[in-house]
């Protein structure tokens, strides 16, 4: 299929008999680094990645696959929004494009999945980076709940976007035109409004993994957080950081929740840092 649109990919075909919309970028020949998103509406893997992409290709190969449930990626019928079947679509994922073994970088929800494959597919994850990452239980914010809430308006997503970034100046009309009109898709809300309904806080506590057994993950990680997110708590990285035995915490200031577009350069940096 040939498309205009950046966020519209390759397509692997996952043998649960659906397809995996995808971005992909650098050689095979490096090491492979998954990129995975958050929840917000209109979210795919380029909306969330397109900075960082271009700032890891020449050193790793780059996927960023729009997590079933989110995206261009099918939405299957009766499909069951929970963490083990997102793992099921990791791990489909990754043999439909031959990847064995990978580094995650995972963003909100993108690090709760991330952190979930080194705790139950230990042998499938380097290194993992996590970004506002749930994962670790917490108290539901009112800005999580304003963003799985969301019902599709212009006005709407500019005000979920203003609560994404500490600086205002970075929500320009450009994303909140963008994020809307992937939010309002044919079937897209219906979609939505599944993953994450009532009572959110079960399905936020259905993301985290057991404090026992991050304890026992093995993997080097690395947490970042932006000291003003409102979305998820700086507190909850912190945490992760004190049960993780192999794990570095970097915090910055004046950030919010978009880590990767408010912090763009210094986040690369971190990233590619760590992960060489």
């Amino acid at each position: 299929m040939t498309t205009t649109n950046p966020e519209i990919g390759k397509r692997a075909e996952l043998r649960s008999g659906y397809g995996a919309n995808y971005l992909e970028s650098g050689s095979r020949e490096n090491p492979t680094v998954i990129l995975l998103h958050g929840s917000g509406p209109g979210v795919t893997g380029y909306a969330n990645w397109r900075l960082l992409m271009p700032q890891l290709e020449s050193q790793f190969h780059v996927l960023a696959p729009d997590v079933v449930g989110f995206g261009y990626t099918d939405h299957p019928e009766g499909f069951v929004y929970n963490m083990d079947n997102w793992l099921t679509f990791m791990c489909d994922f990754m043999d439909a494009v031959d990847v064995q073994k990978a580094h995650f970088v995972g963003n909100s929800f993108g690090g709760a999945l991330s952190l979930a494959m080194a705790a139950q597919h230990p042998d499938r994850v380097e290194r993992v980076v996590m970004m506002g990452a749930a994962g670790v239980r917490f108290e539901m914010t009112e800005g999580l709940r304003e963003v799985w809430g969301y019902t599709p308006s212009v006005e709407n997503m500019r005000s979920l976007m203003s609560i994404f970034a500490y600086r205002q100046d970075l929500v320009s009309d450009e994303i909140i035109k963008s994020r809307y009109e992937a939010s309002i898709r044919p079937g897209y809300q219906e979609a939505y409004s599944q993953l994450f309904p009532e009572p959110m806080q079960e399905k936020l506590d259905g993301l985290a993994t057991p404090e026992e057994v991050i304890k026992t993950i093995p993997h080097k990680v690395l947490l970042v957080h932006g000291r003003e997110d409102v979305i998820v708590p700086m507190e909850n990285s912190v945490r992760g950081h004190k049960l993780l035995k192999n794990s570095e915490l970097h915090i910055f200031g004046e950030c919010g929740h978009w880590t990767q577009v408010e912090k763009p350069n210094e986040f690369a940096t971190l990233v590619r840092n760590f992960l060489s």
